[in-house]
Parts: C-alpha cells; sequence; structure tokens
C-alpha cells in the first residue's frame, strides 16, 4: 500500500510539473497586450538608440529623469485611437530605473502624416517638475513642460545646455518631430486598466515607479523591459 502511495504522489507531481511548463509555454506563446506593448517599447527604443550619428545621444539619455516610449502613435496616416497613443515610462531612481508603468498620451494635434507608415515616440523627461507631474496625472505638453525636438548624434555632445533649456526632449522614428503638427497640450495620464492587469488593484504611477508594486502578471516582459531600458540608458 505504500508502495501505491508514493507511486500516486509521484504521478501527480509529475502532472503538476508537467501542467505548469505547458502553461509557461503558452503565456510565452500567447503574450498579452500589456507584454506586446513593452516589447514594442523595447523594440522602438533600440532604434532610436543604435545610430551613433542620428539616435539619441548617450548622454542625455543618461541626465534624463524619466523616459516615455510610445510605439505606434501614427500608424497608416493615422493617429492610433483617433486622438492618443499608449505607452511605457520608466523613472530613475538613484542609480536604478523603475519599473514600466502604462500610461496614455490624449489630446494635442498630430496631423495628417502622408506617407507615413508607422512613428514612434521617445521622450525624455529632463527635470524632477516633469516627474512630480506624471506621479500625480498632471502631465501636459506646454506653459512650464516645454518640449523640443530632441538634439541627435555625436554633434549633440556640444549641447551641453539641452537639459536646462528644455524640460521635454522629443525623438520619433520619423524625420523630424511630426512636421506640420504639435502634440501643445497633449496630456500623459496612467493607464488605469492595463497598470491594474499587470500590478494588481488600483496601481498609481507613484506605486509601480517607486517599486512599492511588483508585477502579478507579465514578470518576464517586465524585467526584459528593466534589463534593456538599464543597458540603453545607464
Amino acid at each position: 500500500m505504500k508502495t501505491q502511495s508514493r507511486l500516486v504522489v509521484t504521478a501527480c507531481a509529475a502532472l503538476l510539473v508537467l501542467g505548469a511548463g505547458a502553461s509557461g509555454s503558452a503565456d510565452t506563446q500567447n503574450p498579452t497586450e500589456e507584454a506586446k506593448r513593452i516589447q514594442k517599447s523595447i523594440d522602438s527604443l533600440q532604434k532610436l538608440t543604435a545610430a551613433p550619428d542620428d539616435g539619441i545621444p548617450k548622454h542625455l539619455l543618461q541626465r534624463a529623469e524619466a523616459i516615455i516610449v510610445i510605439p505606434d502613435l501614427i500608424k497608416g496616416g493615422f493617429v492610433v485611437g483617433g486622438s492618443h497613443g499608449k505607452g511605457v515610462l520608466s523613472v530613475r531612481n538613484g542609480s536604478e530605473w523603475s519599473a514600466p508603468a502604462f500610461v496614455k498620451m490624449t489630446g494635442g494635434s498630430v496631423g495628417w502624416q502622408i506617407g507615413v507608415e508607422s512613428v514612434d515616440l521617445v521622450l525624455l523627461v529632463m527635470n524632477k517638475q516633469g516627474v512630480d507631474d506624471l506621479m500625480s496625472n498632471k502631465f501636459k505638453i506646454g506653459g512650464h513642460l516645454s518640449l523640443t525636438a530632441g538634439p541627435v548624434g555625436r554633434a549633440a555632445e556640444a549641447s551641453t545646455d539641452a537639459k536646462f533649456s528644455s524640460q521635454i526632449l522629443a525623438y520619433s522614428r520619423a524625420k523630424g518631430l511630426f512636421a506640420g503638427a504639435t502634440l501643445e497640450g497633449a496630456g500623459m495620464p496612467a493607464d488605469d486598466d492595463d497598470n491594474a492587469d499587470v500590478y494588481g488593484g488600483e496601481a498609481s504611477l507613484r506605486d509601480i515607479t517607486s517599486g512599492r508594486r511588483t508585477p502579478i502578471a507579465d514578470a518576464a516582459a517586465v524585467a526584459a523591459w528593466r534589463d534593456a531600458i538599464k543597458r540603453i540608458a545607464g
């Protein structure tokens, strides 16, 4: 009887291990929308920093207080979602970067982009005021939070005052900064639904970026983002 009991326990344990493996494989093969957005944001940030001559300068990434990435803001000449895009942000905490929090870009006028298939946007928030506004959901481009197209490439090394002359530096994968259009008045509120899916409950931007919340889902995608931004932004 004892031998039979051991066989039953062993068989049940094996089934549990196989079930867990199958579940993990399914999660990898069928990523959530949040995990897809994180991966798209990693890809966009890598592409905008890879080219030494026309990419985001390393020294500005190292000075940024927060980084926002919105992949596919414009796709096929239209603003995704009619008037907004979705992305992620991380805040610098000393020598570390926070986990990604989910945000939306709302309002502002991006205008028509004839011939543009897709535009990805990266914003470098260069001061604490911008970070504080982000955390309180009061972030709005314009007024005291001025935005300019960021300098690119090696030549930008001479722009040592870029951090101080503009609160937000913007980069996109399309030539120039949305030529003929403006992001004036655009807001950046938290994407509460997606934050709740990944971090649980009413997870605020401040809770997520301060480390008070850890992911209850998509932990692998969150870890991949943190590895990527640490490697890219120092």
